[in-house]
């Protein structure tokens, strides 16, 4: 070990992964190919020279190592000739053909090549393959990448375009032997559906061993498994899990045969440290929570025999937006397998983790454009409280109230209290700030937002809405004043958090599928990947920093929904959702939103983000001081009690133990001291400089495993209780009052776009289209237009300018205009009356069976009111044509003969109750219902 070369220091290292994946590895002096299925032999002679190692599985040649010294691994792919022309030689003693992989390596850096893929191209890899791998792929008649490129087309049935596009790409991303790729498809399009679809095609076509479904919270895991479960292939009766096998990891064990695996990266971390992890540790996304401690560099990752590199083919991540690559990106890398992203919401890093390569892109644009999503609106609710904060004066009696408990004393303040925005409902409550806010939000649901669902009888049925809270202890402040405000009861409104008491998935399916409940409040477990798809109305009392996470909030409640299902749990929705309503209640819409959380600066990060990021392995000396120093703090608050439980945590450490186990971690005297005491252990010969160096590595690390080993789930999740525990002050004296209550001026202005984009379409089509030139003309010729002229004119309007359908613009008028009644039913109805709206024919947009509907009663009144009077039966008569104008714009004589005129007799009964009026009669119903 002392005075090596680099290259000797190379082959050391080289050894040491070949023996961790399972080879024994040999010199060419002492060669036996029985000592293990996979042998390495250094320096085998070839007849184009000796080959640095030649890798023998079941006695047999089959690939080659070019060892490289670690300075060479800027140029390692400058050594492909060589190792290619060692692999192509003939080995002494045998006459074998040429061998088929190929790497270069140098202890730090590993490139790899199957010369029987097609195009060979070399890729690196975190380590070197096991020989039961290279065994397998030799029994295998064609590679992997060889059958990549024989999966035949795909079959477009039950697939939206968005999905044929991006599964159609992806593939052919894959035959291009492209490593990464990406598929951003708006919130709501279909993603995991998506995966499920080529997935089936990688396993069935492809002959895929195993898929790996990352995602980042067990909550996305749940939902991902379901899918699955549910998915079934259109060229198979069989459901995909009858077909092959879906394991949800929920500890370190993956099943051999599985083929497809979902987990979080949390647990797949904890997978390649063997080591079991706690469920907690999976409940909030890496974006928002404790595992963005080591943000400037990757988690350690070793090699793992028992998880090998080659464990999957391919890895679906995702979500693949949020802020993980930094502290992932080398566990993502780990595996020798394609990686595919989905995500809605792609910023510059994923692009840059993709290496450019999106294969599909759906914008929410063009979700909405498709009928795949719908669009929303924003209504502004400020205080003055949410806006300022407020002041308490010394000498006042205030409540204080224990976060964890919610145990309330009386106090005098001894001094003034100050608190801004930013500190309402952490350290500071103010009950009659959320109370206005929920009852300036129950007015305006009823009087501006959704008030054509107010019924005759004066009720009013709150629409499926979802409340973003920011803490568990607010999401309670917020359920008991709504209840208390709507005058409901528990079922009203629920919780669904991952800290709720009631099962959170029970509650969340009611709120999907039931009528109760109306109201959910979350923190974060329905923020992101949650399909609701009744959900109309989106409550933010939570601001967000990141703009991603801020718009995977708002995608919930982009889903479309057909009108019977949205009717089973909303009963007064009169049309089917055409859009949703975002409440902003805290300025969300409006506040500075960065691609990601910034960078955390150690004095500001979250205790339970601090202990999340020591139990997942990372041991870095800022980590440590900081943690020792919060506990330091956090000791001085607790009581006797709360001191011995943890003690009876941590297997009998007091809070000073484990404070001097962090600090012990990286203590130069205590890294000394343990450090002689390995090297007198280990030295059996010469005390070197390396082996020195070794032991002080060794001894460093052995003491923070020590201070790492006191923390566990149970442990975390008491400390990060405890310490709520320590109290909020409730500020019952400042009385809040409404500043601002009106849709914001981000819908007024998107409304006012749409009514003059649309306005400009119809004028400029005015003279091209037949419809519109009648609605241009003088008013009698409006008696021509037919039913087929206005639907020509919706299917031109909806392939030229989707945006532009009937229901949105609709909407639209809705923002602008006293307009108390919703889009009608039938597209073609609600284009009629626009159009007579920006034409100047109706002076208030109004659906077009009511004009029509007055039209008819004018008409008929007129008539009377001379010498002609209708007898009753002809009176029926008449009231049926005026119902068929309705719906069919114009009626003929030949309408007579169809339902439901048929039934009555037909033209034969008209002509026997009009006569030679008959005709007279048409021509004027066509005419005067047209005006």
């Amino acid at each position: 070990m002392v005075n090596q070369n680099p290259e000797q220091i190379a082959r050391d290292q080289i050894d040491g992964m070949l023996i961790a994946a399972g080879w024994v590895v040999q010199s060419k002096n002492k060669i036996n190919l029985a000592a293990s299925r996979g042998v390495a032999v250094r320096e085998y002679q070839t007849d184009a020279g000796i080959a640095d190692y030649v890798l023998f599985v079941d006695k047999k040649p089959v690939g080659i190592i070019e060892a490289k010294r670690e300075e060479e691994g800027e140029k390692l792919s400058a050594h492909e000739e060589q190792s290619k022309y060692y692999a192509v030689s003939k080995l002494k003693y045998l006459k074998n053909d040429p061998l088929p992989f190929v790497y270069e390596s140098t202890g730090a850096l590993t490139r790899f090549t199957d010369y029987r893929d097609p195009k060979p191209r070399a890729r690196a890899v975190f380590h070197f393959h096991r020989p039961e791998t290279l065994a397998e792929w030799m029994s295998e008649s064609e590679t992997l990448r060889a059958r990549l490129n024989k999966i035949p087309e795909l079959k477009a049935d039950g697939l939206r375009p968005a999905q044929i596009k991006a599964i159609a790409n992806l593939e052919a991303s894959f035959r291009a032997n492209r490593p990464k790729a990406l598929i951003q498809m708006a919130t709501g399009a279909g993603k995991t559906f998506t995966a499920c679809t080529f997935v089936y095609r990688l396993l069935k076509f492809a002959k895929a061993k195993r898929v790996l479904f990352l995602v980042d919270t067990k909550n996305l895991g749940e939902q991902a498994e379901q899918e699955f479960l549910k998915y079934q292939p259109t060229d198979d009766n069989r459901k995909f899990t009858e077909l092959y096998n879906v394991q949800r990891l929920s500890s370190s064990y993956i099943a051999s045969d599985s083929q497809v695996c979902i987990s979080t990266i949390q647990r797949l971390y904890s997978i390649l440290q063997g080591k079991e992890l706690d469920e907690s540790a999976e409940q909030e996304n890496p974006n928002e929570s404790a595992w963005s401690w080591q943000k400037k560099e990757p988690l350690p990752v070793s090699y793992s025999f028992k998880n090998a590199i080659e464990q999957f083919d391919f890895i679906i991540i995702d979500e693949c937006h949020r802020s993980i690559y930094n502290i992932w990106k080398q566990v993502l890398e780990y595996y020798d397998a394609f990686l595919i992203g989905l995500t809605a919401t792609p910023d510059k890093r994923t692009f840059g983790f993709f290496n450019q390569n999106v294969v599909s892109e759906y914008t929410y644009e063009e979700s909405i454009a498709d009928g795949v999503n719908v669009p929303y609106n924003v209504y502004t609710i400020e205080t003055e409280i949410t806006k300022n904060g407020a002041k308490l004066k010394a000498k006042e009696y205030i409540d204080k109230r224990e976060k964890l408990s919610r145990k309330k004393r009386w106090e005098q303040l001894d001094e003034d209290v100050e608190y801004k925005a930013n500190k309402l409902d952490r350290d500071v409550v103010n009950p009659n700030q959320i109370r206005e806010i929920i009852r300036e939000f129950k007015r305006a649901l009823k009087e501006e937002i959704f008030r054509d669902r107010v019924m005759p009888n004066g009720e009013y049925e709150v629409p499926k809405t979802l409340i973003f809270a920011k803490t568990d202890s607010h999401a309670e402040d917020i359920i008991a004043i709504v209840r208390e405000e709507f005058g409901e009861g528990n079922e009203f409104c629920k919780k669904v958090t991952y800290q709720s008491k009631e099962d959170p998935k029970s509650v969340l399916n009611r709120f999907r599928n039931d009528f109760h409940p109306r109201i959910a409040v979350t923190v974060d477990m329905i923020a992101t990947g949650t399909d609701v798809k009744p959900l109309e109305v989106l409550l933010f009392m939570r601001d967000v920093k990141s703009i991603n996470y801020f718009e995977q909030m708002k995608g919930r409640g982009t889903r479309t929904i057909a009108f019977d299902d949205l009717q089973r749990v909303t009963s007064t929705a009169k049309f089917t959702k055409t859009h949703f309503v975002i409440v902003d209640a805290v300025g969300a819409m409006k506040s500075k939103k960065t691609d990601s959380r910034p960078l955390e600066r150690k004095p500001s990060v979250p205790l339970k983000d601090l202990l999340g990021a020591v139990t997942m392995g990372a041991q870095d000396e800022d980590l440590f001081l900081t943690l020792a120093n919060r506990l330091m703090r956090l000791d001085k608050q607790l009581t006797e009690p709360e001191q011995v439980k943890f003690t009876e945590l941590t297997g009998g450490k007091s809070i000073h133990t484990v404070v001097k186990d962090l600090l012990t971690a990286y203590d130069p005297d205590a890294i000394a001291e343990r450090s002689e005491a390995l090297v007198n252990k280990m030295a059996l010969g010469d005390r070197t400089p390396a082996l020195e160096e070794s032991a002080l590595r060794q001894a460093q690390s052995e003491l923070a495993d020590l201070a790492s080993a006191n923390f566990n789930g149970e442990l975390n999740t008491y400390l990060e209780n405890v310490r709520k525990v320590h109290e909020q002050i409730i500020d019952t004296i400042n009385q809040d009052k409404i500043l601002k209550s009106e849709f914001d001026a981000f819908s007024v202005d998107k409304a006012s776009a749409m009514i003059q984009d649309f306005t400009d379409y119809i004028a400029a089509n005015r003279d091209e289209i037949v419809a519109l030139s009648l609605f241009y003309d003088q008013p009698y010729r409006r008696r021509e237009l037919t039913y087929r002229m206005v639907q020509d004119l919706l299917e031109k309007l909806k392939a030229d300018r989707p945006m532009l359908a009937p229901t949105y613009v609709w909407d639209a008028y809705k923002q602008l205009e006293n307009v108390r009644v919703d889009s009608p039913k039938n597209e073609l109805v609600a284009l009629v009356a626009l159009i007579r709206r920006v034409t100047g024919i109706d002076s208030a947009l109004t659906p077009y069976d009511k004009t029509i509907d007055r039209n008819f009663q004018n008409w008929v009144f007129g008539k009377q009111a001379g010498a002609l009077k209708f007898t009753e039966e002809q009176m029926r008569w008449l009231r049926m044509m005026n119902e068929h104008i309705m719906s069919s714009f114009h009626i003929d004589v030949d309408d007579l003969e169809y339902t439901p005129f048929d039934a009555e007799g037909g033209v034969g009964k008209m002509y026997q109750l009009f006569g030679d009026r008959m005709g007279e009669i048409i021509e004027e119903l066509n005419e005067a219902l047209a005006a």
